[in-house]
């Protein structure tokens, strides 16, 4: 059976959506059709990019990362996987951007992944990765 996890969405994905939407309202109210219609389109793949981001361990012990409907696909072998770490992005004292767990695949590929229940998430691998052992 397939596990579909979804991305956590991070307080600066959040920032940016409001600084383009704002710039956005700013060109479309001085008229500047050319750059409001840059703006637009780069609203319209980062919201995309947002919802649509999952991360799907399937039946056959695949890893499938999609970033939305405008990339491609990133097919990972769970036995390729050697380590997942949870690492934090640069700190302020105890405070970090952001959260996330870094897998290393193959000989030194890494792909960052942000999925809502990060435990559940590394479980599932774990647990699939030693059933097919």
């Amino acid at each position: 059976m397939n596990r579909i996890f979804h991305a956590r969405i991070a307080w600066y994905q959040y920032l940016l959506l409001l600084v383009l939407a704002i710039n956005l309202m700013g060109l479309l109210w001085y008229k500047h059709i050319v750059p409001a219609a840059v703006i637009a389109m780069l609203l319209l793949v980062l919201i995309e990019r947002i919802i649509h981001t999952t991360y799907t361990v399937t039946a056959d012990n695949l890893l499938i990362i999609s970033r939305g409907r405008f990339t491609r696909k990133k097919t990972i072998a769970l036995a390729q996987i050697n380590a997942i770490r949870r690492c934090n992005s640069m700190k302020f004292g105890s405070f970090s951007v952001t959260n996330y767990l870094l897998i290393e695949y193959n000989i030194n590929k890494f792909v960052s992944v942000t999925p809502i229940k990060q435990q559940e998430f590394v479980e599932v691998i774990q647990n699939r990765m030693h059933k097919s052992s």
